[in-house]
């Protein structure tokens, strides 16, 4: 593989990893309009805590199923070809969305942009082409670089959507669909091959779809316990980004455009993170050192969310907020549900002040910047301690990890808000971080990457 990437290999190769990027960027953005708004969109449907859990569960559901699969695609027929089948998916579950007039209808477009959706690892496999050893965590923290700017870009256009449209939430739909649109456009005309025939795998041995071989994959004696920590703490985290918008309705009373501005907060410090401190933060301390840093801020920020004081913004009404949920565009005609029978309690307007949404914009910081740091870092450490060869299937079975935590995450997390309450809940989450960081410090020893990073000599033992 290093014959690929350019000789100076202590910086990444910006030129090379960019269409990538971008084309990851401009799919985003058609997922990121949709995110901050979905649980409230299925609020206008009726729905309650538990289905709009299970909504939230069917996008994750379908890429875990959908990424090894792809994954093991991309390594055999390469990555280009995966990507623009995929995106055409993504277009089609985008457009459903749009003309969507009952649940069981948002359940379908989720299904549909699920599946195609876990072509992520596919992208990750390309930027692993395209970088060394000493560049991977980088050139992958570039994707989450795009989520980043994603949630800042994505929830903006979706802002203007809703205002053009007097809150018609099918809108922001119809603008995802054309970024879907433009990222197949990218893909097909701009997008360079990085996998050619003659580094395409062939071989039968390497990790497929079955739950058998993820289990397998838990037994590798170097990357077992990173596929471990990277499932286990995206419970808490994927469970924080599915819930945050019913937990900001039922604390803040903040509608789709105030939980827009928690995105774009959120985007920018994830930006700032992933697209260039991930990359520093590595070479300096090494991928281990950043995984123990991130479980540990991801406890401190999920801990303190749940002691987010009960206080909407000066502005808040209730009676504006109800009628906005309930809306005639929303719903399906003729079924507006009650506003008082919405998925969550809406907070009083009785006690308003700023102390509750400056405490939540306190707690995100170390949740935004704990979550940026983890996923690159350990799919970069995974990327290192296998065969070159095996780098797009091991990324597709991470990326299955990742997606059955994000599928059982908001069901749990559904369930325990509605039985118990959002504080418990994010108590809960807190404390399985800080316990994955008790695990992470005993078991993630030395790899053999570490023998080449710089001023990390001493700890080349180990797998």
């Amino acid at each position: 593989m290093e014959s690929e990437v350019p000789p100076t290999d202590e910086k990444l190769d910006f030129k090379r990893v960019l269409p990538i990027f971008v084309i990851v960027l401009v799919g985003l953005l058609g997922l990121t309009i949709i995110i901050p708004l979905l649980p409230l969109y299925a609020t206008s449907f009726g729905a309650n805590p538990f289905v709009i859990g299970l909504l939230g569960a069917t996008y994750p559901l379908m890429q875990f199923i959908g990424a090894p699969i792809l994954g093991r695609l991309s390594d055999r027929y390469g990555r280009k070809p995966v990507l623009i089948i995929s995106q055409l998916g993504t277009l089609a579950g985008f457009l459903l969305l749009g003309v969507a007039n009952a649940l069981p209808l948002l359940f379908l477009s989720r299904i549909i942009d699920g599946l195609s959706g876990a072509n992520i690892s596919t992208a990750q496999a390309a930027i692993s082409d395209s970088t060394t050893e000493k560049t991977r965590t980088q050139g992958l923290g570039l994707i989450g670089a795009a989520f980043g700017l994603g949630f800042i870009i994505g929830p903006i256009i979706a802002f203007v959507a809703l205002a053009l449209t007097d809150n018609n939430y099918r809108a922001p739909a119809f603008v995802a669909t054309g970024f879907s649109l433009l990222s197949i456009l990218l893909t097909a005309f701009w997008f360079e091959e990085t996998l050619p025939p003659e580094r395409r795998g062939t071989t039968s041995s390497r990790p497929g779809l079955s739950f058998g071989a993820m289990a397998e994959s838990l037994r590798h004696p170097s990357v077992g316990l990173l596929l471990f920590l990277i499932f286990a703490q995206q419970l808490a985290f994927g469970g924080f980004e599915q819930l945050l918008s019913i937990f900001t309705l039922n604390r803040l009373g903040l509608n789709a455009s105030g939980n827009a501005i928690i995105f774009v907060f959120i985007g920018v410090i994830i930006v700032a993170v992933q697209g260039g401190l991930v990359g520093r933060w590595s070479r300096a301390y090494g991928d281990r050192r950043l995984i123990f840093a991130g479980l540990g801020l991801l406890a401190i920020g999920l801990t303190s969310l749940a002691f987010t004081p009960e206080q909407p913004p000066p502005w808040y009404s209730r009676d504006a907020l109800a009628a906005e949920l309930s809306a005639p565009e929303v719903t399906t005609q003729g079924e507006a549900p009650s506003p008082v029978d919405t998925a969550v309690e809406l907070p009083s307007d009785e006690n308003t002040g700023w102390l509750g949404l400056l405490w939540i914009l306190a707690a995100m910081v170390p949740v935004a910047v704990g979550g940026g740091v983890l996923q690159p870092t350990i799919n970069s450490l995974i990327t290192k301690r296998v065969e070159p060869v095996d780098i797009g299937g091991m990324l597709g079975i991470s990326a299955a990890f990742l997606s059955a935590a994000n599928a059982l995450a908001p069901v749990m997390g559904g369930a325990i808000f509605e039985a118990i309450g959002p504080t418990a809940l994010f108590l809960i989450w807190g404390g399985l971080m800080g316990l994955l960081l008790l695990i992470a410090l005993r078991r993630l020893t030395p790899g053999r990457e570490e023998s080449v990073a710089p001023g990390l000599a001493r700890g080349s033992g180990g797998h």
